[in-house]
């Protein structure tokens, strides 16, 4: 199984997405696809709350940052599609007979959001990184889901949304430089990406997409 790869099959010209190009310091641990294993309902079920909490991410940007023509267009645009996989995954449930309900949510997500920081405009920039690191640790396990499961409705499925998460990783990374320089951005997604590879490592014991 290749790791940590994306490949965009929608254009004419196939682009990989690879640990490089997601900014990414480490693979999925094989812990996690035991867990996806052992707990194949609940990843989907939290698979929707995560497109549902992308969507509110990118809402609350553009409200908070509404003077920004650019990112609020974006936003809208994240925030479209985001909804629009929620939707594809409450059908999914569905149709799989599983009952959509409210999960306790996994640790990743609140310990990056906590090592935002809290003076502007350097709170843009970490929370512009932060989403752009989520939407790639996505890329990267949805391409393991894909060539993982032995489902080939859920491994064609998944093998359909990953580069969605690829192209978000880039939006965010890009509306970054706005808030600072270049050399700047690239060194604090760095620090950010170093972080969030050992949340990873360290993981938790609920199974969640990020977990």
């Amino acid at each position: 199984m290749k790791r940590a790869t994306c490949v965009d099959h929608c254009s004419s010209q196939e682009t990989d997405y690879d640990l490089h190009m997601l900014h990414l310091h480490s693979n999925s641990p094989d812990r996690w696809l035991a867990q996806v294993d052992k707990n194949l309902n609940e990843i989907l079920i939290d698979h929707a709350h995560c497109e549902q909490k992308a969507a509110a991410t990118a809402m609350t940007l553009m409200f908070e940052y509404v003077e920004n023509e650019e990112l609020c267009f974006e936003m809208m645009a994240i925030v479209s599609e985001e909804l629009e996989h929620f939707q594809m995954m409450l059908k999914l449930l569905k149709q799989r007979s599983i009952r959509f309900f409210k999960l306790k949510p996994g640790t990743y997500g609140r310990k990056l959001t906590a090592l935002a920081r809290r003076q502007e405009p350097h709170k843009a920039v970490d929370r512009l990184l932060i989403a752009g690191l989520i939407e790639a640790r996505s890329c990267e396990r949805f391409v393991l889901l894909r060539d993982h499961l032995q489902d080939v409705q859920l491994s064609e499925f998944y093998g359909s949304l990953y580069e969605s998460e690829a192209r978000h990783h880039a939006v965010y990374l890009r509306l970054a430089k706005q808030f600072a320089g270049e050399s700047e951005v690239k060194d604090r997604l760095a620090q950010l990406a170093e972080q969030e590879a050992a949340i990873i490592a360290e993981g938790c014991i609920l199974p969640r997409v990020h977990s």
